[in-house]
């Protein structure tokens, strides 16, 4: 019986090689410099942006429908309005008082990238294209 052992070493990290050449996902930090256009600096040398760029919903700003069903806080600002033909209408007085709010209302998520937020990316293989993940903090 021949000894692979050998063989397989070689192998083994022949597919390392081939691995590393071909330069997987990895892991990178970055800080924004522009918000429009999008501009990342990588690694304090090189600054990334339009193409190159993948952003998650982490990292923008969008709109989503939400059910809802509560009770707007105290009002203590306004008064409504009166409508009656008896008295003349007018407003009523301002008392401390609450709306119902409920059903599918749309809401904007404020989440877009600003001058000086630190990312994590995800650099896809090849190099040429960065995932924006995430803000650090």
């Amino acid at each position: 019986m021949a000894d692979f052992t050998g063989l397989v070493e070689v192998i083994k990290q022949a597919s390392l090689d081939a691995v590393n050449a071909s330069k997987p996902s990895s892991v990178v930090f970055g800080k924004v410099v522009s918000a429009s256009p999008l501009q990342i600096n990588i690694e304090q040398k090189i600054t990334l942006e339009g193409p190159q760029l993948i952003l998650t919903r982490n990292v923008t700003e969008y709109t989503v429908e939400m059910t809802v069903d509560h009770m707007t806080e105290d009002e203590t600002e306004h008064v409504h309005a009166i409508n009656d033909t008896y008295t003349g209408g007018g407003a009523s007085q301002t008392t401390e008082h609450h709306h119902g709010y409920k059903g599918k209302k749309r809401f904007t998520v404020h989440n877009a990238l600003a001058v000086g937020d630190e990312v994590i990316l995800l650099q896809m293989q090849g190099g040429q294209k960065f995932i924006v993940i995430d803000r650090l903090r």
